[in-house]
């Protein structure tokens, strides 16, 4: 198995918390996925999108997959909760994002790693570095000082409020989750 995946979840329609809550279980229920960690729950304005605010995590998995295969699960777990692919950031019920893939870098047509935007995004590097802040996104830095140089996008975590699904990824963990 991988041992630095991460993805990033994120919703802004519908039920946001409940949809990073059922994707998470979607995840977790693959035998070649498994949750090792997951973020606290971040709200943020949308970066170059419309509609509402949203709602995002970050969840670190061990897989088998490719990062090809991956993703092509995130697409279909996404397709299976209604994500309509309208217009590039359009409103969604649910987004995941393949941000990582060890040290992976790969720039082929439909993949990007790391995530082509994710060293300036708060609303990634916060519950980014909630769960790794030692991460480095290759090519960028830091998640550290990639966060200190997005102090201008606000994300505020919610706090309390862990998803369910991060309940289930291993005996005990730091955080003071547990399964």
């Amino acid at each position: 198995m991988s041992d630095r995946v991460f993805i990033g979840l994120g919703a802004n329609l519908g039920d946001p918390r409940q949809a990073i809550d059922d994707a998470l279980d979607a995840l977790a229920a693959r035998p070649d996925v498994r949750l090792t960690d997951v973020s606290s729950l971040y709200h943020s304005a949308p970066v170059d999108a419309d509609g509402p605010d949203f709602i995002n995590a970050v969840a670190r998995v061990d897989t088998t997959l490719t990062p090809d295969a991956l993703l092509r699960v995130l697409h279909e777990i996404e397709h299976a909760f209604g994500r309509q692919r309208s217009y590039r950031n359009a409103p969604r019920l649910l987004d995941l994002d393949l941000l990582l893939y060890d040290d992976r870098v790969i720039d082929a047509p439909g993949l990007c790693l790391p995530h082509p935007r994710m060293h300036a995004r708060a609303f990634v590097l916060a519950p980014l570095s909630e769960i790794a802040p030692d991460c480095h996104v290759p090519g960028h830095g830091t998640v550290d000082v990639l966060l200190a140089a997005c102090a201008d996008q606000p994300v505020t975590r919610l706090d309390g409020t862990r998803v369910a699904g991060a309940r289930r990824i291993g005996a005990s963990t730091r955080h003071g989750r547990t399964s």
